[in-house]
């Protein structure tokens, strides 16, 4: 090799290893600019309450998830029709496309297990099961003709709560919290409860995804601290602790001066947060507080019981307090088999407090901003399932309802065809109720938006219109 070869040779051995090991390189450049521009600015509060793109009609959303699929031929859609026909098989042409999750789709049908009546100024028909439902009809806009793409419970759950079946997405408590912040001081923004089982879904269901985690829901406890570690260890007391925090918050505010990552403000919020929990959190879960006729009107004989009627007197409590979204997750409806005593437990577990939230939330003037949603992932089959006493899992139509800030009261939403099998008019996509729901809270779904890997997310994704039949 000739001097001039050599020479050329280490001086592009210099300019490589420069542009490599100095963090130059073409492709570092480009991953910080991009970087820079997706992360927005770190704020002193990332929960500071902020202004929706339009004056909004709630402001605070009560989502009572049942999970596991709640019977609409149970509770909410009575179809004379096939309770006719119970035992015969379907139409052929019915079923061409259709595939059940796990029933071969030509299974006989089955007739409603209850009966149904008419309740309210709003003739609206609901089961028997149902009876302190019944006495809020007037409050509620019931959505007959829910539809999903999704067919099994993880995805379903999912896709009901994040607009997608994917793993890794917002949920539209963290959108919510996203876009309007916290009023609560000394609370978390966003808390989720839970009874009977934990969701299939999984944290999915109310996780941040790709949003800064301050964004995320916070599961609260059953029994003992509401959240983990929440009390002091022995030895720590409570100016000791406030030092230690303080010193973590100036270390952290070095750390994001530097590198200004939006995770760093979250972790400061985290903290500041679990310090002011050790106040709050008992004081909101001590139910001993509220009058006997208050604790009644639940159906809660004991205050220290952990149970679904518990879980909705919290949540009044925490809206009370600021909080903007208070998720339920009640996983116990999958009656594949044992299809009539399951529904009526589960009726029995549920209908009195849910009924009791509405009251108690119109009585404190609360329900005229805060949205109530009630509802599964998906719908049972008009077929059977388990022998003569279970439905399969069913996508094509379910329903739900919904109540307060917005929503038409003592309205019927869509019908579906005699069977209960499709709808017949006014269908309702997810996405399409998730951009009513955003629509109510003062944003235009589509603009209400995430930068994360070169493209802007939104929770409706490339879809969503706005239910107008269900606006007040």
């Amino acid at each position: 090799m000739s001097a001039e070869i050599q020479k050329l040779h280490a001086q592009l051995l210099r300019r490589r290893w420069f542009l490599r090991d100095c963090g130059l390189g073409l492709a570092t450049l480009a991953a910080r600019s991009l970087l820079a521009s997706e992360s927005p600015q770190p704020a002193a509060n990332p929960l500071a309450p902020r202004e929706p793109h339009h004056p909004p009609r709630a402001k605070r959303v009560i989502y009572i998830f049942q999970a596991g699929a709640p019977s609409h031929l149970e509770l909410f859609d009575f179809k004379p029709e096939l309770a006719k026909r119970n035992g015969q098989l379907p139409p052929a042409d019915l079923l061409k496309g259709y595939r059940a999750a796990f029933i071969n789709p030509n299974s006989a049908l089955l007739g409603p297990k209850f009966s149904f009546a008419k309740h309210g100024q709003c003739g609206m028909e609901l089961s028997e099961v149902l009876p302190h439902t019944a006495k809020v009809a007037d409050e509620l806009c019931l959505i007959r003709t829910m539809q999903t793409e999704a067919v099994n419970h993880a995805p379903a759950q999912i896709m009901m709560n994040s607009g997608t079946q994917q793993f890794g997405r917002p949920s539209f408590g963290s959108w919510t919290l996203y876009g309007l912040g916290s009023e609560a001081a000394d609370l978390p923004g966003y808390v989720v409860l839970t009874s009977a089982k934990g969701t299939s879904g999984g944290a999915s269901n109310y996780g941040c995804g790709f949003l800064p985690t301050t964004y995320g829901g916070i599961p609260f406890r059953n029994t003992g601290d509401p959240v983990l570690y929440l009390s002091n260890p022995p030895g720590i007391d409570q100016e000791s602790q406030r030092e230690s925090i303080d010193a973590l918050r100036q270390l952290n505010d070095l750390a994001l001066q530097q590198v200004r990552d939006p995770e760093i403000a979250s972790r400061v919020q985290s903290y500041e947060m679990a310090y002011r929990l050790q106040t709050s959190a008992p004081e909101l879960m001590d139910l001993g507080q509220e009058t006997p006729a208050t604790l009644d009107r639940y159906g809660i004989k004991n205050p220290k019981d952990a149970n679904f009627a518990r879980n909705c007197l919290l949540a009044r409590r925490l809206v009370e307090r600021g909080v903007r979204f208070v998720q339920l997750f009640h996983e116990a409806w999958d009656q594949h088999g044992n299809l009539t005593a399951g529904v009526r437990q589960n009726s029995l577990d549920t209908d009195q407090a849910s009924a009791a939230l509405i009251l108690d939330l119109k009585e404190r003037g609360l329900l005229n901003d805060t949205i109530v949603i009630w509802g599964g992932e998906f719908g049972r089959t008009p077929m059977v399932q388990g022998g003569n006493d279970g439905r399969d899992h069913h996508n094509r139509c379910f329903s739900l309802w919904l109540a307060g800030g917005g929503i038409k009261a003592g309205h019927i939403h869509g019908t579906t065809d005699e069977l209960g099998f499709q709808v017949a008019s006014d269908p309702v996509h997810v996405h399409d109720l998730h951009a009513t729901l955003l629509h109510l809270l003062g944003f235009d779904h589509t603009r209400l938006t995430y930068r994360f890997q070169g493209r802007d997310y939104r929770l409706t994704d490339i879809h969503g219109n706005l239910v107008q039949g269900i606006l007040a």
